[in-house]
């Protein structure tokens, strides 16, 4: 396969995903310790001495507490948005490259596209991936769909996105008032409803293969991920589900 990708975890306890394509190893953020990253990359067959860079999508704790670590100890230069590296977070890196949120670029074999998304953090963004004729979506930590998230995501192969809650789950749950209002708001992430709303929106364009990421352990279920899902016209072929513990396993395009 010309690109392939896998998840070391995925949730609000950490989130780490690799891509790999033409021979370049990436690493999109790392919310865990620089120990447990090791363990859960071992376990897809990675040393983390092979990661060319690390990509971060913004500076919450689940997506960036390992960075700088993972970065100083191997040498791994960290791509990050200037409200991203303004944010401190990432302080410590062996190696820091800066873009403006909506910049591509290029690492290695890959090109890169920065897609500015909607999320209370310095200046989040998510990412597409292409290599070749491949195309590979990360589209996870935003709390409305715009339209052009639409026209960003269109014709990917691939798209992992976030499920974070059912809103009947959220509202009714143990959250406190404000960490509802701060989950369910445009700044914060996507319930069911509006995750299987962009893939109505993207229709024909929409992807062949489907990773429902970012699931709340307290606030959602497989089952009213998948009860959203069933509504929309164009249901992917193939569904993959990314868990908090374990992530999942190397995905072929």
């Amino acid at each position: 396969a010309a690109m392939r990708f896998a998840s070391l975890g995925s949730g609000s306890k950490g989130n780490a995903t690799l891509v790999e394509a033409g021979g370049t190893l990436i690493l999109v953020d790392c919310g865990f310790s620089a120990r447990e990253t090791a363990r859960r990359l071992q376990r897809l067959g990675i040393e983390p001495a092979g990661i060319d860079a690390i990509l971060v999508t913004h500076e919450h704790s689940d997506h960036a507490s390992g960075v700088a670590a993972l970065s100083r100890k191997h040498e791994i230069p960290v791509y990050l948005s200037y409200g991203t590296a303004r944010s401190g977070r990432c302080d410590g890196s062996a190696r820091t490259e800066c873009f403006n949120s909506g910049e591509s670029f290029r690492i290695g074999a890959v090109d890169i596209q920065s897609v500015a998304v909607p999320h209370d953090a310095r200046e989040p963004c998510q990412f597409r991936f292409s290599h070749r004729h491949y195309h590979l979506g990360l589209l996870t930590d935003l709390g409305s769909i715009t339209r052009h998230i639409v026209q960003s995501y269109r014709g990917c192969d691939a798209l992992l996105l976030e499920f974070n809650h059912d809103i009947a789950m959220l509202m009714s749950g143990a959250y406190p008032p404000q960490l509802k209002r701060r989950v369910s708001s445009d700044w914060g992430h996507l319930n069911n409803r509006q995750a299987a709303g962009l893939l109505e929106a993207l229709g024909e364009d929409g992807p062949d293969r489907l990773v429902v990421a970012h699931i709340s352990e307290q606030n959602n279920s497989r089952q009213c991920a998948e009860t959203a899902l069933e509504e929309i016209s164009r249901i992917p072929g193939d569904v993959v589900w990314a868990g908090q513990g374990d992530g999942f396993d190397w995905c072929l395009l």
